[in-house]
């Protein structure tokens, strides 16, 4: 029962509506970074670097709330410009980014069909926001479309993390939000993911995650929770929104253990731009991002703005243009350009990469689950 249905064999899998561009991923690069080869000048100003390395290389966001923060207005122009939020289309631009995951999480003490209904009406309202702003966003699945959005001059917008109550207890459901595009899905708040660890229905919902190529996010998950989801997964994992610990002890952040078990597992530790978790200078988020580069390793680091979702953000990192800011800090520091890159841009392309590549495996042999929580937790 642990390895349910792991024996059974093929089934075609359908693509949803986020989904429609998807291509077969090669297997050659599925935890490699791309050769890098320089792009700025080493003897010019480290912001002129920031921004020639950024505009090859942008900025993969891995947290944004926007989608929450318009939900209150009555109207917006994310295209000219919305001064109420943090993200708009020539922010974006000025900030060098290239792709946004966008939060699908709900205000606390949703559950049930409370919480499924208000993630539909969450997807609902993401898909809408893109419609309206095709000239600068573009919906993404997979790591091509992300890549294929840049070239078009577009943002790419992918949809999560959401929170597991999303799923209902529901193997299903988890089938219909990933065939609506949901991409990220957080592994804490339920009974099969908490502080215990994971219970046998919440591994067979990591490997179901597989099966369809929706990440799993550990940020703020148990140490065992983490652990277990790292040795389940085979894909790579991340930690949306996660700093180090030793610099700066929030719930969320990781000890360096964890970190380095991480970074082992080719997961992605996507450092927060907040105050509360990084610190409240540009500074400071730098040094976060040497420490866990140093522990875990520099495949193991991204950036998550976390803008729009009500936290204050260190000195000059107020909104999603200072990106160019935070890399010039780096290149003071020595960072070599290579690394940069694989912290802006490389190292989600390398996680979404392994999420598709996985996902097709696992189709080749495995069913869709149909296990239930009480057949499998009682």
């Amino acid at each position: 029962m642990a390895d349910l249905q792991d024996d059974l064999r093929t089934a075609a899998s359908a693509d949803g509506e986020f989904d429609e561009l998807a291509e077969p991923y090669p297997d050659e690069g599925l935890v490699t970074s791309e050769p890098y080869e320089p792009v700025s000048d080493p003897d010019d100003a480290p912001m002129t670097r920031a921004r020639a390395i950024l505009a090859a290389h942008p900025v993969a966001d891995g947290y944004n709330g926007l989608p929450w923060a318009l939900k209150r207005l009555s109207w917006y122009d994310l295209q000219d410009g919305e001064s109420t939020v943090d993200t708009d289309v020539p922010r974006l631009r000025s900030g060098h980014v290239g792709a946004l995951f966008w939060s699908l999480h709900l205000p606390e003490g949703l559950d049930g069909d409370r919480a499924v209904g208000a993630t539909l009406e969450h997807l609902d309202l993401a898909k809408t926001i893109v419609r309206t702003c095709e000239e600068g966003l573009r919906p993404a699945c997979t790591a091509g479309q992300v890549a294929d959005a840049r070239n078009c001059g577009r943002v790419a917008v992918l949809l999560g993390p959401a929170g597991a109550a999303a799923l209902g207890d529901s193997l299903g459901i988890l089938r219909q939000l990933h065939l609506l595009g949901l991409r990220v899905l957080t592994l804490t708040g339920v009974s099969w993911a908490s502080d215990a660890g994971l219970t046998r229905f919440g591994e067979e919902v990591v490997r179901e995650m597989n099966r369809l190529g929706v990440i799993a996010d550990l940020s703020g998950a148990s140490a065992q929770t983490l652990r277990r989801a790292l040795s389940l997964s085979r894909a790579p994992v991340l930690c949306s929104r996660s700093a180090a610990r030793s610099l700066r002890p929030h719930p969320a952040n990781l000890p360096d253990d964890l970190l380095a078990e991480l970074g082992a597992a080719k997961g992605l530790c996507l450092v927060p731009l907040t105050a509360e978790q990084a610190g409240p200078t540009v500074r400071d988020v730098a040094d976060h991002l040497d420490h866990i580069r140093d522990v875990a390793g520099a495949h193991c680091v991204g950036l998550s703005g976390t803008y729009d979702s009500g936290a204050a953000h260190p000195q000059e990192l107020a909104d999603t243009s200072c990106y160019p800011r935070l890399v010039a800090e780096l290149l003071r520091r020595g960072w070599e350009e290579a690394d940069v890159a694989q912290l802006t841009w490389g190292n989600v392309q390398r996680v979404l990469r392994g999420a598709d590549f996985t996902a097709r495996a696992a189709q080749q042999r495995r069913e869709p689950s149909t296990a239930t929580i009480s057949e499998l937790d009682g």
